[in-house]
Order: structure tokens, then C-alpha cells, then sequence
């Protein structure tokens, strides 16, 4: 009989264990992004099984906040650290999950939501809570521009440029980038380059008007640098584009968001696992859409499947491969240099 008892007490005790529930932290911050998130405690009450996990919403309340809240979660071994915000706060969350066993959330209240969008999260609150609902929980690469952790993209030349005037134009949104871009493709200048892969010494000396490199296909705002980039091979994706005329600028502009820009004959993407480029002087430099001053010199390196994500199991990532009707009307279109 005693046996019999201790024998049950272990597989209700394993059964216990099988169905313990995840712990879920919401870090929202306030002030970010360009949705409200006002209605976002009722929305996780009425989507959030509470069979399956108890969860907690967090605010933060100054700059870098995001960043000490994820940390501190993750040392405590939170399973899931969701970030309600926009690139800033998601970036912020990011980087204090990566190398640990806390998968990151998103729920995307930007205007560009550049990684949500590479994993084909909805941009919708309630959808994308039913996504973290259903934790499919898979991990993907980052990448390292010296010390600085990136998701997306990194780069320098036309897009830090834009960037920046982005950062500080006063105006959020897909529309106040797409005049940007359009602008300032007219009179921006190359830079030289010079870049080395981790393959091979030799050395590659570029003038760019842009030079990016990829971990996903997308800056943001569906505006695809690097279409075919995935954050599951292990594989960065470092995109130039050469010296070009003004006609040619605006083949380009439109090959950003037709998912064509890799077909454009002025345009060379070279894959690797680190790359290490020298520019001749400090300027504009971004890592997910922040802007910077930096310096000249950058290693530029993939850490694969280092950080855990919840993910749409129905569809992985956006690969940003084009249609047919934007293949046939835009790839491989050839403009007069």
C-alpha cells in the first residue's frame, strides 16, 4: 500500500510538472511607437490562456528602462519578455535576450516594425497576442557591429543618412520615410569603401552610395534591402550599391519596396558570416534603424541561433521574395547609366 502510494505521489508530482504554467512579463513603454496602447490589459484578459500562463504587465519609465526590466526577467528565468513598443523598445528587448533561455515577444506598435514584420507578426494588437498565446518558440541568428547588437540591418552611406533625418524629422510613418528616401536619393554622394569577408583576405574596394548589411531582408515599413535574408542560415547578407546617376536612383528607390533591389544591375550582395568594413572617415552609421556618428572601421559578424523568439507558426519569415506581377513589371528592369 505504501508503495502503491509513493508511486502515485510521483506521477502526480510529474504530471504537476508537465503542467506548470509560463510566466509571461508584457514591458510596454508608454511613449513609443505611434498605435495606443490603451485596452492592452483587456485585450491579454480576454486572449492570454490563464490555464497556460500567468502573466504581468511592466511600464517603463525612463530611456534604457526596457533593457534593465528584460535583463533582470531573464536572470529570473522568465519564459517569455514581450515587448509592446516600437523598433527602440523591441531592439532594447532584444538585446538583453539574447544568450539566454527567455524568449522574446513582439507586439508591434511602430512604424516600422522591421523584425516583426521579417517574422510575419501581425501588426494588429489582438493577432499578435494570439500569436504569443500559441508560444512557438523557435531561435534566430543576431548579428554584432562591433560591440553593438542588430536584428534587422546595419549600414552605412544613403540609409544612415536617411536615418538620421528620419530620427529627427518630427514625423512618423511610412509616408514621411518614403519622402525622404525619394529627396535625398537625388543628391546624396558615394563614400569609399573598402571590405574583407571572413572567407578571404582579399580586399574590395567599393565607392557606395549604399552600403548595408542584412540579418533580415527589411529596414522597416516594408522597405526590403535584402530580399532573400533569412535569420535562420547562419548567413549575413552585406549589400552595396555602386556610384549612380539620377535616373537610376529612382529604379532603386523603387526596387526598395518592390523586393527587386538584388536584381538592379548596380546593385552587388555578397553573403558571409562576418565581414570587416573600413570607410575613410567617421560619419552616419545605423543599427536598426538607429542613427549615429561612428568611426571607420567595422566588424561585422552573424551569431547564429542566439536569440529565442515567439514566432507565427504559420509562416516562420518573410523572405521578401517578389510576386510574379512585381517580378514581371520591376526585376532586372535595366536603366541607362
Amino acid at each position: 500500500m505504501t508503495r502503491l502510494f509513493h508511486i502515485s505521489r510521483f506521477f502526480c508530482t510529474f504530471a504537476g510538472m508537465e503542467t506548470k504554467k509560463k510566466q509571461i512579463i508584457f514591458i510596454v513603454n508608454p511613449i513609443s511607437g505611434t498605435k495606443s496602447k490603451e485596452g492592452l490589459e483587456g485585450l491579454i484578459k480576454a486572449t492570454i490562456d490563464t490555464n497556460k500562463f500567468d502573466w504581468k504587465i511592466v511600464k517603463t519609465e525612463y530611456a534604457g528602462h526596457a533593457a534593465e526590466l528584460a535583463r533582470s526577467y531573464a536572470e529570473q528565468g522568465i519564459d517569455i519578455v514581450v515587448a509592446v513598443g516600437g523598433d527602440g523598445t523591441v531592439n532594447e528587448v532584444a538585446r538583453s535576450l539574447a544568450q539566454t533561455q527567455t524568449a522574446l515577444g513582439i507586439v508591434p506598435c511602430g512604424s516600422g516594425n522591421g523584425l516583426a514584420r521579417h517574422l510575419c507578426l501581425p501588426m494588429n494588437m489582438k493577432k499578435s497576442l494570439q500569436i504569443i498565446n500559441q508560444a512557438h518558440i523557435i531561435d534566430i541568428d543576431y548579428a554584432m557591429a562591433n560591440d553593438q547588437a542588430f536584428f534587422c540591418t546595419c549600414g552605412m552611406g544613403f540609409d544612415a543618412h536617411v536615418a538620421l533625418l528620419f530620427a529627427n524629422s518630427g514625423s512618423r510613418g511610412l509616408s514621411t520615410y518614403a519622402k525622404l528616401v525619394l529627396r535625398e536619393g537625388m543628391t546624396y554622394q558615394p563614400s569609399h569603401y573598402v571590405v574583407r569577408t571572413a572567407e578571404s583576405d582579399e580586399e574590395l574596394h567599393i565607392d557606395a552610395f549604399l552600403l548595408d548589411v542584412g540579418n533580415a531582408a527589411q529596414y522597416g515599413n516594408n522597405t526590403y534591402i535584402a530580399p532573400g535574408a533569412s535569420v535562420r542560415d547562419g548567413l549575413l547578407n552585406l549589400v552595396f550599391v555602386e556610384h549612380i546617376n539620377k535616373p537610376a536612383r529612382i529604379k532603386l528607390m523603387t526596387d526598395l519596396f518592390m523586393k527587386t533591389i538584388d536584381t538592379n544591375k548596380h546593385v552587388t550582395v555578397l553573403k558571409s558570416t562576418a565581414f570587416h568594413v573600413h570607410r575613410e572617415a567617421d560619419a552616419a552609421f545605423q543599427f536598426d534603424g538607429d542613427p549615429m556618428v561612428a568611426g571607420t572601421d567595422f566588424d561585422i559578424r552573424i551569431v547564429p541561433a542566439g536569440l529565442k523568439v515567439v514566432a507565427n507558426g504559420a509562416k516562420i519569415e518573410d523572405k521578401a521574395k517578389p510576386n510574379k506581377l512585381q517580378s514581371l513589371l520591376f526585376a532586372g528592369k535595366k536603366v541607362n547609366p
